[in-house]
């Protein structure tokens, strides 16, 4: 271990006397640490010490002590008079001599220790391996560094320290079998292909997740990083990946080349890596066969079942397979423009193919969505969705898709709690790594209460999809429910941290500010989430229920105004007008409008653990209509 004082000769220069003071405090309190992790001072290095060790864990473990050491003694001092320390360690065989030791190991150690951040402690991969899963912090890896004299570069990792807000990924948890498809480049000559290349990344990330011994991070999160000069390294802490598919498509008439590597994200090895030239026709093979060679690097067995199921071909029709790509492409982007083109595109691929189960959910999932934001009449959308859902299965009965898409309309709309939790079940037993179908089956424990399996079932769905928001605004929703009101509203300030303009966390961070009776937080937000949704009404209505809460019964008056003259040009959700009223004290008005919402079906199936709603649960009116939809007994 080599310990070095930051500045100190530029301190010299400057202060001659103090820089002396700061070394000696620095000797003082190595000094008094090292006997307590068996440490043996080898020498002094002007600024510094070199210390050996009996074990790399009382190496590691002493350099934390001091660091902890000198920042409580800091605490009291003047920025002048700060002890500003780094630290090395390095594990390898030394040669002792005259109570000196030298040799290679001796040099790495010297040269990690410039590496580390001022109070930081850089160690090698050698530590590491000694360490890992023995030592309480964190260890976040830095990459492969060069290092001056020394032939080969080597990885570097850092200590995570408990007070460093940056904070870091512990890489002792990154699994090789744990892995993200990154976006496919688009090397087509037309621009208009990306749709192509955005596909084949999310088909892979399907295919992949039939095989049982993988955890594949979800497209949402791959997509992150499209365009992205990141490292490797850096994915796999970002996404606590132990590894990586990238790679390139290039389309030219009725031909496509593939290129494709797997990548170790600790290491930053290439560890397969090949080049697909295909005819387009035979693009379902070439995902198969990626599949394959990954799960055999990986060293994941394929039992029976999966191997049939990354062979399976959902159709034959290559002209369906690209219209069906496209679909996905613009629901993904979620706007009710963008889902009406997806529409289009998946009518077309069930003209061009009846058959294709993977077309129906895409064209299910489009009206479940119109219907569950309010772009739609439920009662005009849902049904179809339904309808859809059972075709693809009728088509695919292992289709895990399909299972979750019809689990979530039955949830939502038709409130069957029984068949709606078996579907997403099943969803779940065919495609353990489908973080939607994870989502909605943590809604279904949340719906009745269920708040402990909830939030364990949205933790998993946030392993495989880390930078979703929709998954991440949903830990804040489910917290929400169950009045766990400050985790809640840290969830929701870490999911802006994503990104900041997503107009739901906004909403969900002020519907948690207004039950905490902290008004002026809760409009500000609401209002920004008004502006980044462009006035949406699935956000409009959260403006009265808050306005009412805060006592401005004027202006959440005005809100219902305006909801109402909205309703004759185009449908408004009846939910959000109860919630205006029972903020607002009128109980009559707020059952009113509840049973409306329970006709339309519209957000009510969240009913028996909203918050906004408290007022009412002594109300045996709310009672009978909890009991009508079977979310608690007579």
């Amino acid at each position: 271990m080599f310990t070095d004082m930051v500045g100190y000769t530029e301190l010299g220069q400057r202060n001659e006397s103090l820089s002396l003071e700061l070394m000696q405090e620095q000797t003082r309190l190595v000094r008094s640490l090292l006997s307590g992790h068996n440490g043996k001072e080898v020498k002094t290095t002007g600024d510094g010490f070199l210390v050996s060790f009996p074990s790399a864990l009382e190496a590691v473990k002493c350099a934390f002590e001091i660091q902890k050491a000198a920042r409580a003694l800091n605490a009291s001092q003047h920025e002048d008079r700060r002890l500003r320390l780094r630290i090395g360690i390095h594990l390898g065989d030394v040669v002792e001599s005259r109570a000196d030791i030298s040799g290679d190991a001796v040099n790495v150690a010297s040269r990690i220790e410039p590496l580390a951040e001022e109070g930081g402690v850089c160690l090698t991969r050698q530590v590491f391996d000694h360490v890992q899963n023995k030592f309480e912090l964190p260890l976040a890896s830095l990459g492969m560094k060069t290092l001056k004299n020394v032939s080969a570069p080597l990885e570097v990792y850092k200590i995570v320290m408990p007070w460093d807000e940056r904070g870091g990924v512990t890489t002792a948890t990154l699994d090789r079998r744990r892995i993200v498809v990154l976006p496919f480049a688009n090397m087509s000559p037309n621009p208009s292909d990306e749709y192509f290349a955005d596909g084949m990344t999310e088909e892979l990330i399907s295919v992949l997740s039939k095989i049982g011994g993988l955890r594949v991070v979800a497209r949402t999160s791959a997509m992150r990083f499209k365009g992205e000069k990141a490292t490797a390294s850096r994915i796999g802490q970002e996404l606590k990946v132990g590894s990586l598919t990238e790679g390139s498509v290039r389309r030219s008439d009725t031909r496509v080349r593939i290129t494709i590597q797997l990548v170790d994200t600790q290491s930053e090895e290439q560890l397969w890596g090949d080049t697909y030239d295909r005819e387009l026709q035979d693009i379902f093979g070439v995902q198969t066969e990626i599949a394959q060679q990954v799960a055999r690097v990986l060293a994941v067995k394929l039992g029976v079942v999966e191997g049939s199921a990354i062979q399976r071909r959902q159709t034959q029709s290559f002209g369906a397979h690209a219209l069906y790509l496209k679909g996905r492409y613009h629901w993904n982007r979620r706007s009710e423009e963008e889902i009406n083109m997806a529409t289009k595109y998946f009518e077309e691929a069930i003209a061009r193919d009846p058959e294709y189960a993977l077309a129906y959910v895409g064209l299910a999932d489009c009206y479940s969505i119109l219907g569950y934001y309010g772009y739609r009449r439920p009662s005009l959308v849902y049904p179809k969705a339904k309808e859809l859902a059972e075709k693809a299965l009728t088509l695919d009965g292992d289709l895990a898709e399909a299972h979750a898409s019809l689990g979530e309309t039955l949830m939502q709309y038709y409130l069957d709690w029984e068949r709606s939790g078996s579907e997403l079940e099943r969803a779940l037993e065919l495609s353990p790594s489908y973080a939607t179908a994870r989502m909605w089956h943590a809604t279904h424990f949340a719906i009745f209460g269920r708040f402990e399996e909830a939030l364990a079932e949205i933790r998993k769905a946030v392993e495989l999809d880390p930078l979703s928001m929709i998954v991440l605004t949903d830990v804040g929703k489910d917290l929400y429910f169950a009045r766990r009101y400050d985790e809640a509203i840290a969830k929701y300030q870490e999911s802006l941290k994503v990104d900041q303009d997503f107009a739901i966390a906004h909403k969900g961070l002020a519907e948690v500010y207004a039950q905490k009776g902290l008004y002026d937080d809760a409009i500000r937000e609401i209002e920004t989430a008004i502006g980044l949704s462009k006035r949406s009404i699935f956000i409009l209505d959260d403006l009265g229920h808050i306005y009412a809460r805060a006592g401005m019964k004027e202006k959440a008056e005005r809100v219902v105004e305006d909801l109402n003259k909205l309703s004759s040009e185009e449908y408004v959700p009846a939910y959000g007008r109860a919630a205006i009223y029972a903020g607002l004290g009128d109980k009559d008005k707020t059952m009113e409008w509840l049973q409306r919402a329970y006709e339309e079906r519209s957000f009510v199936a969240y009913l028996k653990v909203d918050p906004i709603f408290d007022s009412m649960r002594g109300d045996r009116r709310f009672a009978d209509l909890l009991s009508k939809m079977r979310l608690q007994p007579r």
